[in-house]
């Protein structure tokens, strides 16, 4: 039961971050035609900015569960990689499942309740000559968020039943 848990906490991850690899095309697109509607037609977009923070906003989230899951993360493990395997995993499942999946949970929660709050109240980007309509960006932000914390409670009992085997990155004493 907890295997088939913890692989559908990656799939979602995995999903999530192709979906990520999309916005970046999107962005790329965005940020071309922005260019050369700028520069070479002198005609610039009033969209381009608003797409540019959104989507990299949009992008984060949605690829950190699964830079997570593929264990992409920067890790500044000085201390810890002196240890053995079994106590890195205690660290990490620590870490992982009483404190960072509690935090991202509750910006999960507050990041759903500014989506519904926008999707109720109809709320447009005000600083924007666009002016978006903002609960499509802020349901993704949660979508992301819970996802991540999803994932870090998946690492978090991974650790505590099967610590990382990487000792060729321990350091010799």
């Amino acid at each position: 039961m907890t295997k088939t848990i913890l692989s559908a906490v990656d799939r979602i991850s995995a999903g999530l971050g192709r979906i990520a690899e999309v916005v970046v095309l999107i962005l790329i697109a965005a940020m071309l035609y922005e260019v050369v509607a700028r520069y070479v037609f002198g005609a610039p977009t009033l969209w381009a900015f608003d797409i540019a923070y959104m989507s990299t906003g949009v992008l984060f989230v949605l690829g950190a569960a699964q830079a997570l899951r593929e264990d992409a993360h920067v890790r500044i493990d000085v201390l810890s990689s002196r240890f053995p395997a079994r106590v890195r995993g205690w660290i990490d499942g620590i870490a992982f499942l009483f404190i960072l999946c509690p935090i991202f949970g509750k910006l999960a929660l507050i990041a759903g309740q500014r989506a519904w709050r926008a999707f109720t109240t109809h709320e447009v980007e005000h600083v924007s000559p666009w002016a978006p309509v903002m609960w499509p960006f802020y349901s993704l932000l949660t979508i992301g968020l819970i996802a991540l914390a999803l994932q870090l409670a998946a690492e978090g009992i991974r650790a505590f039943t099967a610590p990382r085997q990487d000792d060729e990155f321990r350091l010799e004493n």
